[in-house]
């Protein structure tokens, strides 16, 4: 790991994922966990603070990079359930089968070289009756706009950590065999529309 991807990136990312906007979307999905929680991409913890704690056992943070979960670590350090860290990426999940309630995936499937390895493990961890809860941003609806996604998208790549603006999020989620149960999308106010495209929801196991 370079010296930009350790010092500079995590709070490049920071800073990127925690506008107001995005924040709003973190408040609408996070309180929907319960339980056992796998949190993929955990990053700099930026969703710790919207859990409901009366719902959450514990919550499992997978991240592949420990600089960003240091940051975490000192936002955090006073939480109301257990929290465990994992320095794996999102394409390598220690965990059992069927073994957690919910697995919250939040601005990360951008970011996973091989999503649907990542979301094939996240699916053989779930309990049957468990939810991915999810937010990302990704492929946008309008032909122009998608059309300059995947003009910027190698540069974007390149400076943010890998993050590509152009995933259809929901066809991957059918492809690695969920069911997606709700789903809402819309550009995010105040952001520039060929990276504000996003879709948030529930899926159970196909």
């Amino acid at each position: 790991m370079g010296f930009y991807d350790k010092h500079i990136l995590p709070h490049f990312i920071n800073c990127a994922c925690g506008t107001k906007p995005i924040t709003r979307q973190r408040e609408k999905v996070v309180p929907m966990a319960r339980g056992t929680v796998l949190e993929i991409g955990i990053g700099t913890g930026l969703n710790l603070r919207h859990y409901d704690a009366s719902r959450i056992d514990k919550v499992i943070g997978l991240d592949p990079s420990e600089a960003s979960w240091h940051i975490a670590q000192k936002k955090n350090p006073d939480l109301p359930f257990p929290l465990e860290f994992i320095g794996l990426p999102g394409e390598e999940i220690p965990l059992e089968d069927n073994s957690v309630d919910t697995v919250m995936v939040t601005y990360a499937l951008c970011t996973i070289p091989d999503p649907l390895t990542a979301l094939a493990g996240m699916r053989r961890v779930l309990k049957p009756e468990g939810s991915l809860v999810f937010c990302e941003h990704g492929e946008a609806p309008d032909p122009e706009v998608r059309k300059w996604q995947d003009r910027i998208n190698p540069y974007w790549k390149a400076i943010a950590g890998g993050c590509n603006l152009n995933r259809p999020i929901p066809g991957l989620l059918q492809e690695a065999g969920f069911r997606v149960e709700s789903q809402e999308s819309m550009y995010l106010p105040g952001t520039p529309r060929f990276a504000g495209f996003n879709y948030w929801g529930t899926a159970r196991q196909a």
